[in-house]
Formats: structure tokens, C-alpha cells, sequence
């Protein structure tokens, strides 16, 4: 419940920011962190039909609500295509997925096509979605309010590097504590803002074209 720097003013020592990576490098675990209630909700009651532990990450802070359709159905082990594009790919966890598709539509004015993925299970990751969007945009971006070692960005690095090499570039926490601060103060303070994705996609898709041109 204490997931990422949003947990505001209690600082470091109550945020959880290295919990993904110790908890995933744990045989037999499965890892989830849901994008936003609903998300939340369908992960309960699936995780009382699954057979092994569990981690789930939640946060202390409201999420923007993602799924308002009732068709939606979470799949432990599936990634979730959040919108389309052929440009980039942003694979997301938590309250970053929103974030992400806030960056998606800012790009989007600018001619740019970024496909957004909600990976909610970190362990076992969805390899197969992961392969399919590194074959169709040739670019991955990973966001997560989690240390840029061990948690999203490394798991999705792990399979890329070794069946579908392509560039990727993780966006998260650079190898320090958490601080104190309201939530909105932090998430500009480490540079996790919509508006922050927007610039390392900007970045990402510079080194993407010109690897294409040499």
C-alpha cells in the first residue's frame, strides 16, 4: 500500500521504491501492480483463484480511472494494449500508465504515434506482447515510480536482449532514496511527469532515426 514516492510527506523510509525488484528476483513469485481501481479490483478476486503468492503494489494516492469499460478482463501474465501506434512503444505500471497516456496524446499533436502498453504483471512478464512491439515500433520507453534497476525497465531489458534486441531506454527513480514532499512535488522533483515523457520519447525517437540513417 505504500508503493513509489506517492506516498508524499512520510519520505524515504515509507517508500516502497525497491519492492518490484526484491520482490520479483523471488522464485515462484508472481508480481502485479494495477493501474487503477478496477484494475485493483479484478486483481483480488483473480489472485483468490491463483495458486501461488502474490505480491500486489498498491499506492496511497487516487489514480485516474483507466478502465470504464466493463468489458475489460485482467489476465495475470498479460500486458494490455492501451492504444496503437508505429512509432514508439511506452510500457507503463501504476499510476505511470495514465501518465503515459497523457505523453501519448501530447505527441500525438505533433504527428507522432506512440503505442501504450498497461504491463500490470511484472512476473511473469508478457514476453510475447513485448516481442510484438519491438518488431512494430523499434523502440521501447519503460516508466515506472520504482528504482530504474530491478523493477519494469530491467524485466522488460531481460527478454528484449535476448530475443528481440532494440533500443530502450527506462524512465524511473536514478539510484537514490525517496524525499519527503507532497506527491505532485515529487513526481516533478524525479522527473515522472506526463510532461517529462514527453521529452525522453522525444530523446528516444532521435537515437531510434538515427540508428536507421547510419
Amino acid at each position: 500500500s505504500h508503493g513509489g514516492i506517492t506516498v508524499g510527506p512520510d519520505g524515504g523510509s515509507h517508500q516502497a521504491i525497491e519492492d518490484i525488484g526484491l520482490m520479483r528476483i523471488l522464485p515462484n513469485m508472481t508480481v502485479i501492480i494495477p493501474a487503477d481501481a478496477e484494475e485493483m479490483r479484478q486483481v483480488v478476486y483473480k489472485v483468490l483463484e491463483h495458486n501461488g503468492p502474490v505480491y500486489i503494489r498498491g499506492s496511497r494516492v487516487k489514480f485516474p480511472v483507466i478502465h470504464n469499460n466493463s468489458n475489460y478482463k485482467f489476465e495475470v501474465g498479460k500486458g494490455e494494449v492501451l492504444r496503437e501506434g508505429n512509432d514508439l512503444t511506452i510500457v507503463a505500471i501504476g499510476l505511470m500508465v495514465s501518465f503515459a497516456l497523457k505523453a501519448a496524446e501530447i505527441l500525438s499533436q505533433q504527428g507522432i504515434k506512440i503505442r501504450v502498453i498497461n504491463m500490470a504483471t511484472i512476473k511473469p512478464i508478457d514476453e510475447e506482447l513485448l516481442i510484438d512491439s519491438a518488431q512494430k515500433t523499434g523502440a521501447i520507453l519503460t516508466v515506472e515510480e520504482h528504482l530504474i534497476n530491478g523493477g519494469l525497465g530491467s524485466a522488460v531489458c531481460e527478454v528484449l536482449m535476448e530475443k528481440y534486441p532494440v533500443l530502450v531506454k527506462r524512465m524511473g527513480i536514478n539510484d537514490r532514496f525517496g524525499v519527503s514532499g507532497q506527491p505532485e512535488e515529487l513526481l516533478k522533483y524525479f522527473r515522472l511527469t506526463p510532461e517529462d515523457i514527453v521529452l525522453e520519447a522525444q530523446e528516444l525517437l532521435k537515437r531510434k532515426f538515427s540508428f536507421q540513417a547510419v
